[in-house]
């Protein structure tokens, strides 16, 4: 477990399970994703009781509290907002719905109909349904490449019946596998007893995690018919997972390149100086084991290779000449900024912290992240940039 001290009257309290898409066979793909939206639909109490859907509900926003849930490739996390003097039945009611769902199958198919209007509503909106088919580029033949969603024909065969649920939650929802994170203006004492005493009696996990890192990266181009009203474009590739030694200087080197700011290269290049394009964006998305890069533009189909030459003239930049003093500088003030923002939103920064924990047994503050960042040097990122964006290393999907 993680727990944070602030003087805060709100607690946060949450739970992160490293299991996810990456995780479930190729015929019930969603299966993570779908266990996710319905243990919130019925839960047995550590006493004994079962919990209905509305009384979940209702005790957290009974109390003014907010509870959500989310599911990647790699984990699933469940956390809550609540009044500090609340934390403790919170997290117990956390506890319940992960250790001990009921899943009713009155409820549960309802769910499944929520979720297949959510698997509709993504595939009408390009923007996003590109990034899940660009995924399945980079990972090819992996269950990386799995959609988080599932499929419709996997998803009908998940809900058929409780036991693939039941099933997923016994082997991969147990302490073994889990981090509990908690932040508020508690003592660290009082959390460590109460989640000792809620995870005493758990047993772990007899299926050991069965994970295998993706095959050699083979880049590969696809274009699809989607008939939208402009072309949606993505280019990139395989990059450093999570705890690489140059992890931190790709990030600040996708920061300079097109991370959400409007003096990012891509932005200026595309947008401010051309009026190409409404957004252009770059990612970074380090992974446990692996990792990936990634540009999104959307454009009129004319404007298409004038915006992929002028993406292909900005990766040779970073690649060829490097940053000067002055330049590095500013990139790293910037992030320091961005950094600070970013970590008063104490619903970010306390996910960032399960994570963190899950991954690397520690959760550093956003200051000793950045003292990291800050001894990137010029040099290092052009050695990234030619380790990570070269050309002939670049997937390309594009939406016609």
């Amino acid at each position: 477990m993680v727990h944070r001290i602030t003087d805060s009257e709100v607690a946060y309290v949450g739970i992160t399970v490293g299991a996810g898409t990456r995780d479930e066979s190729p015929k019930l793909n969603g299966l993570a994703h779908y266990v996710e939206h319905c243990v919130f639909k019925g839960c047995r109490t550590a006493f004994g009781h079962d919990l209905t859907a509305r009384q979940i509900i209702n005790k957290i926003e009974g109390i003014g509290g907010e509870i959500n849930a989310y599911t990647t490739k790699e984990e699933t996390t469940f956390y809550a907002a609540t009044p500090v003097e609340h934390y403790r039945q919170t997290l117990q009611l956390l506890a319940d719905l992960v250790l001990r769902p009921t899943f009713p199958k009155r409820e549960t198919d309802k769910e499944l109909g929520v979720i297949l209007d959510e698997i509709d509503s993504y595939e009408d909106s390009p923007s996003e349904l590109i990034y899940d088919d660009f995924e399945s580029l980079v990972f090819s033949g992996h269950p990386l490449a799995q959609p988080i969603l599932g499929k419709r024909k996997t998803l009908k065969t998940v809900a058929s019946t409780q036991t693939h649920p039941l099933a997923w939650v016994t082997n991969n929802f147990t302490p073994d596998r889990m981090v509990v994170f908690t932040q508020g203006r508690i003592s660290f004492d009082a959390v460590s007893k109460q989640v000792e005493q809620i995870f005493s009696d758990c047993r772990v996990s007899e299926m050991p995690v069965n994970r295998k890192s993706p095959a050699t990266y083979i880049p590969q181009s696809a274009s699809f018919k989607r008939h939208t009203h402009q072309t949606h474009v993505m280019l990139g590739g395989r990059a450093y997972p999570l705890g690489h030694k140059k992890q931190l200087a790709m990030y600040l080197l996708n920061n300079i390149l097109g991370g959400g700011s409007l003096n990012s290269r891509l932005n200026l290049s595309l947008r401010e100086q051309k009026g190409l394009v409404y957004t252009v964006e770059s990612q970074y998305v380090p992974l446990s084991d692996t990792g990936y890069w990634s540009i999104y533009f959307a454009t009129e189909a004319e404007n298409q290779a004038q915006c992929m030459e002028l993406i292909k003239d900005e990766l040779r930049k970073l690649r060829e000449e490097k940053l000067s003093t002055l330049q590095l500088q500013r990139a790293l003030t910037q992030l320091h900024g961005q950094m600070a923002i970013s970590a008063e939103n104490q619903e970010n920064t306390v996910l960032a912290m399960g994570k963190q924990m899950l991954y690397y047994n520690e959760a550093p503050t956003w200051q000793e992240t950045y003292r990291k960042v800050a001894q990137t040097t010029a040099d290092t990122l052009q050695d990234v940039a030619n380790d990570l964006l070269a050309e002939n290393t670049v997937c390309t999907l594009i939406y016609e």
